[in-house]
């Protein structure tokens, strides 16, 4: 069975536009979430394009060959997908001076029976609450990252960074573009969280947990997500995606953080 999902943009408290996107197909069981970057309205063409291309490609491939594809067929239909994603943002970027530099981020989830597929370039994330205990699925290609990865600042001081949105892995910004592919296991009552930075900026990690604990409705816990980052600041656009595996959630502690 299919999750459940729900989606919300914001355009937060700083911006005055959006170059955020999601694009959801439930029948193929596919989220994708994408943060743009570049001049003007560049970010938002960019994201747009990656959005809207994979959910009409990869969407259709899934509904039309996923039930009898392996996992490794699926992977290698991502990875295309987001190839050729790339080479149409990466020519209109060439072909269009205003679009020049233009790139996204992307964070994407493709449902199948047991398990879950996760794909991402950049720093928007995936995360999975089971029980208690929330998971970050997904590893960021930033500057930071890597200066964490290599003992020159710690986690705490990376919050305090004037490095953070210096990403070292784009959608459309070379002409090729490595995407990270991950297999997960599913349980029921899983509840996973793609978003952008504009809120994992703005809150922690224990501070989206307890959100996420609070609401078991999908709407309500995205919109509380999204209040809480323009509470924070709202300094960014906000994007979030959450997807429910049915079933019955794990046992949650009624103090699940320690003090």
């Amino acid at each position: 069975m299919n999750p459940e999902f729900f989606s919300a943009i914001d355009t937060g408290r700083a911006r005055s536009n959006n170059e955020d996107a999601v694009a959801l197909d439930e029948a193929a069981a596919l989220a994708v979430l994408a943060d743009g970057m570049g001049g003007y309205n560049a970010g938002e063409v960019a994201s747009g394009m990656l959005t809207t291309q994979l959910r009409n490609e990869l969407g259709r491939w899934l509904q039309e060959t996923a039930h009898a594809a392996t996992d490794q067929e699926v992977r290698r239909a991502m990875e295309l997908c987001v190839g050729q994603a790339n080479r149409a943002i990466f020519e209109a970027a060439r072909a269009n001076p205003q679009y020049a530099g233009m790139g996204t981020t992307l964070v994407m989830l493709v449902f199948r029976g047991g398990h879950v597929l996760s794909g991402h370039v950049g720093d928007s994330r995936a995360y999975r609450l089971r029980g208690a205990k929330l998971m970050r699925l997904t590893r960021d290609h930033s500057l930071l990252q890597e200066q964490i990865d290599a003992g020159l600042i710690t986690p705490e001081q990376a919050a305090f960074s004037a490095y953070k949105n210096l990403v070292t892995r784009a959608v459309g910004v070379e002409e090729r573009v490595l995407l990270e592919t991950q297999m997960h296991d599913l349980q029921p009552g899983d509840l996973y969280l793609l978003c952008s930075d504009g809120l994992s900026d703005m809150l922690d990690d224990n501070a989206i947990a307890q959100i996420l604990l609070a609401h078991t409705d999908l709407a309500q816990a995205g919109r509380a997500l999204v209040d809480a980052a323009n509470q924070a600041g709202g300094k960014d656009n906000i994007a979030v995606i959450l997807a429910r595996v049915p079933g019955p959630a794990a046992a949650r502690s009624w103090w699940p953080f320690k003090r």
